[in-house]
């Protein structure tokens, strides 16, 4: 397996000293290589995104790896970039997160579970910062931290609903100073999505330095920096800044690094992943997390400007089901089966459902970038309604449309949608540019992206957040971008409301300075950071057969 991967590394430029393998069919490639080929010109850059999600399950990875194999299938150079999933969706309800059928990752296994041990990497620098602050306190607390002020949870790659709130320090004055706590998944954690936006060794650094734990009596950010943590944390995350490679069942190179939650941070692949693809292939297939109102809109006010580089074509990856799932005629519930009458055609409620693609459609177009519909192909698609979808997807404004069969069919099945990628990318330069600028209040980015993104009516802040933002202001952190934390299952931020929401008024919840990262978080609603196993979770499948070979994570 190893002759493959050092093939498809030397084809594309790599060389033998830049790859760093782990095991047979996985390695890790060093930043030197992109010292290297710092002057090679960049290819083309291509997000995937897709409609709003559904239980149904749209296929954005399968597409995404697809996309990459059809591109090489027509003769273009191409490479993929995808996020790590993470361990508690792997054994709660998701499953794996390797792609499927001809449109997969390999080593799925690995990729599903321990891979390189970067996710490791993160819990322990993230739990280590948290035992630096308890140390500190236990031994007099010089910092001065405000006792109420703490605000750094630790984390854990599994999902644990017992530990979202915890109290520690019980036992006695030797075990620390009782404090309430709680934990998140290792995803959610600000240390995965600094480590995905880090350019450099250097800039790690800096980034671990600025994250801010907690704020003192003088009412002034404490950060990882002041309490002498950062260079530790690099220590443990040194082997983690480096990209990871394996590759697709064709032999298109896979980079897959770092993997932060869509809902809370970027969920998108690294900037160095992405760099590093775009100086060795002539395509860079790239996805971004959940719905174009999520994944693409972070990706383009938090990833494209430190990435130095904006899209040149979105992929919006439709289904006839989850769009005839935003008609609101069908009831559909995560982990359950769906229900039969889906399966069946129904035109009507495909043309109402389809308002949520339309909206996508012009969400993309709002940030200057040409939008190709992906038409990713389920069993039950009747030929009517893959007719009726492509039609409307042309009539609401995409450049091109293609129906999408690379579970079924790989690099073939996708080469007709690797074509309309290929002419938008060529025909219609892109125009790509964010939707506020730096200088613009936090309170003006958020009813930005509430009214240009989500469609809401107005925005309404609960007590205490605008003091908050404007805390955050007083403290230099001014100019950085938000970053929404909302329900991936709607445009807006109540998860029932399916299609194309209008007329409500996006709640503010609350705030939080992510100062390492970059950004500021804005939560709408109710945002769970450490899910709970489901009463029939996918680990219920999983297990190691009498010869070793791991059974029910693919």
């Amino acid at each position: 397996m190893s002759e493959i991967l050092w093939r498809i590394a030397r084809n594309y430029g790599l060389l033998d000293e830049e790859v760093l393998f782990y095991g047979q069919d996985k390695a890790k490639i060093g930043l030197k290589a992109l010292d290297r080929l710092r002057d090679r010109p960049d290819g083309k850059l291509i997000v995937v995104t897709g409609i709003t999600p559904t239980p149904a399950g749209e296929g954005k990875t399968v597409t995404a790896i697809g996309l990459g194999d059809g591109l090489r299938f027509i003769g273009r150079r191409a490479a993929v970039c995808l996020r790590e999933p993470s361990l508690g969706p792997t054994f709660g309800m998701k499953g794996g997160a390797a792609g499927g059928g001809r449109s997969q990752a390999i080593p799925a296994e690995d990729l599903n579970l321990h891979f390189t041990g970067d996710s490791h990497a993160v819990t322990s620098a993230h739990n280590f910062l948290a035992a630096m602050i308890e140390a500190h306190l236990h031994y007099g607390n010089a910092l001065d931290f405000d006792p109420h002020g703490v605000c750094w949870n630790r984390v854990l790659d599994v999902t644990d609903r017992s530990l979202r709130r915890i109290v520690t320090g019980l036992g006695g004055r030797s075990n620390g100073i009782p404090r309430e706590t709680g934990f998140e998944i290792t995803a959610a954690s600000e240390i995965m999505a600094l480590l995905s936006l880090s350019l450099s060794v250097d800039d790690l650094r800096h980034r671990l330095g600025s994250v801010v734990v907690g704020v003192s009596r003088a009412d002034q950010p404490i950060t990882a920096r002041d309490l002498n943590a950062s260079g530790a944390m690099l220590v443990l995350l040194r082997d983690a800044l480096l990209p990871n490679l394996i590759r697709t069942l064709e032999e298109t190179p896979l980079f897959i690094h770092t993997g932060p939650f869509g809902n809370i941070a970027t969920g998108c692949s690294s900037i160095l992943a992405d760099r590093l693809a775009l100086k060795l292939a002539d395509y860079v297939v790239t996805e971004a997390g959940f719905g174009s109102d999520l994944g693409f809109e972070k990706f383009m006010h938090l990833v494209a400007p430190a990435l130095g580089c904006y899209p040149d074509v979105a992929v919006i990856v439709a289904t006839v089901r989850g769009l005839k799932a935003h008609s609101g005629k069908y009831r559909l519930v995560p982990g359950k089966p769906l229900p039969e009458e889906l399966q069946q055609e129904d035109l009507s409620a495909l043309e109402t459902g389809s308002v949520n693609l339309k909206a996508h459609l012009e969400i993309v177009r709002r940030f200057g970038v040409t939008p190709v519909v992906a038409v990713n192909r389920f069993p039950s698609d009747t030929d009517r309604e893959l007719e009726t979808l492509c039609a409307v997807s042309s009539a609401y404004g995409a450049a091109e449309v293609a129906v999408s069969e690379g579970y079924a069919l790989g690099g073939a099945g996708c080469s007709q949608l690797a074509e309309c990628v290929d002419r938008a990318a060529l025909q219609q330069p892109s125009r790509a540019q964010p939707l506020y600028s730096p200088s613009m209040k936090l309170t003006e980015k958020i009813e930005c992206v509430a009214a240009q993104v989500y469609g809401a009516e107005g925005v309404r802040y609960e007590t205490g957040v605008k003091p908050r933002l404007r805390q955050f202001e007083k403290w230099g952190y001014g100019e950085l971008p938000v970053c929404f934390a909302k329900t991936q299952y709607s445009l807006s931020h109540d998860p029932t409301l399916r299609g194309r929401p209008s007329g409500f008024i996006l709640p503010v919840t609350g705030a939080e300075l992510a100062a390492g990262a970059g950004f500021v978080r804005v939560f709408c609603g109710e945002i769970m950071t450490m899910p709970g196993i489901p009463a029939v979770p996918a680990a219920f499948r999983m297990d190691v057969d009498s010869e070793g070979n791991i059974q029910g994570v693919i």
